[in-house]
């Protein structure tokens, strides 16, 4: 699964995904958490446009209130299958939300959990597939919030959330650069064939300390490797 990630500088993101319309500005993060708001690429009138959004979703129709803890990932079961997800899955309110790498957990034999951070070989910036929806409020305040698409977990990610089985049992879906056309703009059942499983010898992990286990911290030094 997907608690925490981090974020590249703006420019390499825009670079990365070429967005028609910049609606975002945003700064390099290395704690991204629950119900902040994080850069995101969607369609809109045909084109694609940067904007930012509430990482943990609301359904249209809750009026702007959380369902219970922030649903800050789904699995493709859920999107066609939830009331939740359902209608926004099929009217193919998808977006892409940029990462420069995400924190996975270790349950070690000490029953302490080490903290990984988890990023792609020779891409500094990189696309995870999510779902969004606008909700509106009592005050007509309007939030746009989105979910991360998690798919089964690789070698990679299962050997490192050993011990923990809801995190060793996925990783949020990593999409190719070919296949953002296809995520933003193509048909549900074509979508649904770009949510893989990233190849894991296209990526690597290394622990890093554990402060990024509070959301206070925000610094380069969460993502360095520890020993």
């Amino acid at each position: 699964m997907l608690e925490r990630y981090a974020l590249s500088e703006q420019a390499a993101t825009e670079r990365e995904f070429l967005p028609a319309q910049v609606w975002w500005k945003f700064a390099p993060r290395f704690n991204v958490a629950a119900q902040q708001y994080v850069p995101s690429v969607r369609v809109h009138d045909g084109q694609t446009e940067g904007l930012m959004v509430r990482w943990g979703f609301i359904p249209s129709w809750a009026e702007g209130k959380s369902l219970g803890a922030p649903a800050l990932c789904t699995d493709l079961q859920s999107i066609e299958r939830s009331k939740v997800y359902r209608m926004p899955w099929l009217s193919g309110q998808r977006c892409i939300l940029p990462a420069s790498g995400f924190y996975a957990w270790q349950l070690t034999s000490a029953n302490y959990r080490q903290p990984y951070f988890l990023s792609l070989l020779n891409r500094s910036v990189f696309g995870m597939a999510a779902v969004w929806d606008r909700s509106v409020g009592e005050d007509d305040d309007v939030i746009e919030s989105c979910s991360v698409i998690c798919v089964p977990a690789n070698d990679l990610m299962t050997g490192i959330a050993r011990g923990l089985p809801g995190m060793a049992a996925a990783m949020p879906a990593i999409l190719r650069r070919r296949d953002y056309h296809t995520w933003l703009h193509g048909t549900p059942g074509e979508a649904k064939a770009a949510l893989q499983t990233y190849d894991s010898k296209w990526m690597q992990a290394h622990a890093v300390s554990p402060r990024i286990n509070s959301t206070a911290a925000d610094d380069m030094g969460l993502i360095q490797p520890v020993h």
